[in-house]
């Protein structure tokens, strides 16, 4: 197997997965990548589940984008990053934040041990990170003992499995898994139970097609348009015309399909709150 590094450099190479390298924000321009991100639907969505501006800590924060994204909107940012890859690590978020003059608190360090106080951050987010902690409980149990009072613990698209059996296939169809083998996924009952390790309570889960913050780069029309084709089935043509489209019945058709999916790797999202 290669490094991480030296598999987005490999993806990037390849013109067959430059939709991929978009969608996961590996492109350079960094800053490019960055503004797209803070433009985007998955960002403006996350924005409705944050707090007022604070502190935040974000664990593995790879190249940066997120924590370039709360810098810019206000809050005091914290990146926790272990690679130190000048590409898709520590070192490239120093030199995105030294290069537009934001500032971002660097720690090479894992989720496990975070070389942290007690209770220093209104929020610790992750974005497609929490699968890849080598203990989820003890992962979850230092993101509560950093966490304020009252702070919330966000992590957001996480590879989700039926059942533990269907893991080997989804090592077969995640396509960076093939070239450094460092991806996983869990159950729904893993995530949750760890998350409970913490002390934690969970407030939300947030299903595949229920948000940006999971289907993007797939916009917010096509989920809507393939929603509403869905619930003309169900119920028939004329009484969907008729009972019109709401949020409401966005959300419940989204809900109805999620009870339905069965693909390893889905992405789902979790909010939980110390108390």
């Amino acid at each position: 197997m290669i490094t991480w590094e030296e598999a987005v450099e490999q993806l990037r190479r390849d013109p067959a997965q430059s939709e991929l390298v978009l969608s996961c924000y590996y492109d350079d321009p960094l800053l490019g990548a960055a503004e797209r991100f803070a433009a985007s639907e998955e960002w403006v969505a996350l924005q409705e589940w944050l707090p007022p501006r604070g502190r935040v800590l974000e664990l593995g924060a790879g190249r940066g984008i997120a924590s370039w994204a709360f810098a810019k909107a206000g809050w005091e940012v914290t990146a926790l990053e272990p690679d130190p890859s000048d590409v898709v690590g520590a070192g490239a978020i120093r030199k995105l934040a030294r290069d537009t003059g934001v500032t971002i608190e660097v720690a090479e360090e894992w989720g496990e041990s975070l070389p942290f106080p007690p209770e220093q951050f209104d929020v610790v987010y992750g974005r497609a990170v929490f699968h890849h902690a080598r203990d989820l409980d003890a992962f979850c149990q230092e993101a509560a003992r950093v966490l304020k009072p009252g702070g919330n613990l966000i992590l957001t698209r996480e590879h989700v499995l039926s059942r533990e059996e269907d893991l080997a296939q989804f090592f077969k169809t995640h396509h960076l898994h093939k070239l450094y083998g460092g991806e996983n996924a869990f159950t729904l009952d893993r995530y949750l139970g760890a998350i409970r390790s913490g002390g934690l309570e969970v407030s939300r889960v947030i299903g595949p097609k229920s948000s940006p913050v999971n289907y993007a780069p797939e916009s917010t029309e096509a989920v809507a348009r393939t929603l509403r084709q869905r619930r003309k089935k169900r119920i028939g043509f004329l009484k969907a015309l008729f009972s019109g489209w709401s949020q409401a019945q966005f959300l419940e058709e989204a809900a109805l399909w999620e009870e339905k999916m069965k693909m390893p790797g889905r992405l789902y999202s979790f909010i939980a709150v110390k108390r």
